[in-house]
């Protein structure tokens, strides 16, 4: 299977961090790996991306995104199997020594794993090592979803260090809970219907082994930044100039963009590292520079093909402009106050000076950090993260009370809204991609399938399946279909249904996903003709007529991951 996009139709996660989230409906049974690929079992190397490891970035091991090479299984084979195809690769294909392994302990509730290791000693490893659950249990991604007990395989760089290249889960449960909840005991675990299997190995990490580095950044993944950074730059600074400049350039071209929330904070966050370092090193170059070489590393290669350099360009120097501006306030302020407690021999700042900079100027913790130090004065960085979170709890609390002791008054996943105005404004737009839909099969032909979608109050972005970029007049045509069939105020109306008499109906549906028996199905007509303009299946809601809409506008057209374009649109 290709790579999915780092943006995922999984609400539960901000952006994809491994190889089996695509595939999780799978593992619970919503959906029939046989309908889908002929298969129970799949490959994919996995673009990833990590939050939690942004500020381990510089080490020999961590990076914010990366690749992952994973198998999975959803009951075609288990633990023997994989394991064995495991020791293949790595001990005949790749040619190299595992150093040891690792098995699951046991808790109180999942016994140890006795098999995984009866299996390594049979292949002729004899150092296999036991650790618990925070180290060898695995998942779930996000709020709940398939988990398990997991074996490592662990190999030697060329320092001598041993390194965890490739980790195999053996997906036996339902955790209805998320990761932290499970390891504080607040979560439950259901015995999953088939047993599956997801591997991943980070491609990094095996390239360091295979070529022998001492750490990642030695390999030849990064030389097209590493070479490029001025020799008097500390290594570390090199290593998360050279992570970041890959992570911005593939988050982009996946279609994300530097916001003060959610995911587009995390970009924006990167784009103000790696600015900041820029600026404060002075490296002689704009860190735009070393994304357009990873640009042209990677883009010749089939899966990379949505790499453009432009857009990389356009996005960032916006951003760059704003941070340039704001570094230099920060600078100024920092030296300011710098001056100011040294001059009473005081070598730390405030916390309130600190808080109140970074929510005013939005100077970043790094930045006043790396300001600070040139100033020879300290930050509580403690003290910062305190006052970070008294400040959110007094948000969500405002949050509550604005909305009635809830944060959204509508969550099903694919649809969010706040209050009853977004609900409403959500509802037309849902309608909305059922039109936008129907109208790109009108003019790109039935080749077009969804492949996921979300609806907020400021747009809709819906993914459909087309192998190349739309050009101008296609979405001109798709959007005046739209606004043709909202102009004709066309009924729209549902009907429960048996699941194969949808099918016979002509409903489109989302393919991967696995329905009940009876399924709601709606279609959106002419009253008086009849004539049918689409009909899906769907669990609402809906306007009752498409004119209740408005005008549909499309605000973008590009790439969401391997023959998977995504279209954002908006009402008025």
């Amino acid at each position: 299977m290709p790579s999915s996009s780092l943006i995922p139709d999984d609400p539960s996660v901000l952006l994809t961090t491994a190889g089996m989230q695509q595939f999780k409906k799978y593992y619970t049974g919503e959906a029939d790996p046989m309908k889908d690929f002929k298969s129970f079992n799949t490959c994919s190397i996995q673009k990833s991306f990590r939050t939690s490891d942004i500020d381990e970035v510089g080490d020999d091991s961590h990076l914010t995104f990366f690749e992952m090479l994973g198998n999975f299984s959803f009951g075609g084979y288990f633990k023997k199997e994989a394991i064995e195809y495991g020791y293949d690769f790595i001990t005949k294909e790749m040619g190299l020594t595992i150093s040891y392994v690792t098995i699951f302990k046991g808790s109180d509730v999942v016994p140890k794993d006795r098999e995984s290791e009866k299996i390594w000693k049979s292949l002729g490893v004899t150092d296999v090592r036991e650790e618990g659950m925070e180290d060898v249990f695995w998942g779930p991604t996000g709020s709940l979803g398939p988990c398990g007990p997991t074996t490592e395989i662990y190999c030697k760089n060329a320092d001598g260090k041993d390194v965890e290249i490739w980790n195999i889960v053996f997906n036996e449960f339902l955790c209805n809970g998320s990761r932290e909840q499970l390891l504080n005991g607040n979560a439950t675990l259901t015995p999953l219907e088939k047993k599956g299997i997801d591997t991943g190995m980070g491609l990094e990490r095996l390239v360091m082994i295979a070529q022998n580095k001492k750490n990642i950044f030695e390999t030849d993944l990064f030389d097209v930044v590493m070479h490029q950074l001025p020799n008097g730059l500390p290594m570390r600074r090199k290593k998360i100039i050279a992570d970041h400049a890959r992570a911005i350039v593939f988050l982009i071209c996946d279609g994300l963009r530097p916001s003060n929330k959610e995911a587009g904070y995390i970009l924006r966050r990167l784009m103000t590292r790696i600015t900041a370092f820029a600026y404060s090193e002075n490296i002689g170059k704009s860190p735009e520079y070393f994304m357009e070489s990873v640009v042209n590393d990677y883009k010749n290669f089939p899966d990379y093909h949505n790499l453009n350099f432009d857009i990389v360009k356009n996005i960032f120097d916006e951003e760059y402009q704003k941070y340039l501006r704001t570094f230099e306030f920060g600078r100024k302020e920092v030296e300011k106050e710098a001056n100011r407690i040294k001059a009473k021999n005081q070598y730390t700042f405030g916390r309130s000076f600190i808080f109140n900079l970074h929510q005013s100027a939005g100077v970043t913790i790094d930045v006043l950090g790396d300001f600070a130090e040139k100033e020879g004065v300290q930050i509580d960085k403690k003290g910062f993260i305190e006052d970070m979170e008294h400040h959110k709890q007094l948000s969500r609390a405002g949050l509550e009370k604005k909305f009635g002791g809830h944060g959204l008054l509508l969550d099903t996943g694919e649809l969010k809204a706040a209050d009853e105005n977004e609900l409403k404004i959500v509802t037309r737009l849902h309608t909305a991609t059922h039109l936008l839909q129907a109208a790109l099969r009108k003019v790109l032909g039935d080749e077009v399938t969804q492949q996921g979608s979300d609806i907020t109050a400021e747009r809709t972005r819906f993914d459909f399946s087309f192998p190349r970029k739309l050009t101008s007049e296609e979405i001109k045509q798709v959007e005046e279909i739209v606004n043709e069939a909202i102009a004709r105020d066309y009924t729209v109306e549902y009907k429960e249904m048996p699941y194969e008499e949808a099918i016979k109906s002509g409903a489109l549906h989302f393919f991967r996903q696995k329905y009940p028996d009876t399924v709601k199905v709606y279609s959106v007509f002419d009253s008086k003709t009849g004539e049918l303009f689409s009909r899906e299946f769907c669990g609402g809601p809906h306007v009752t007529h498409t004119g209740e809409i408005g005008r549909v506008k499309i605000l973008k057209e590009e790439a969401s991951s391997a023959g998977i374009r995504r279209i954002r649109a908006s009402v008025r």
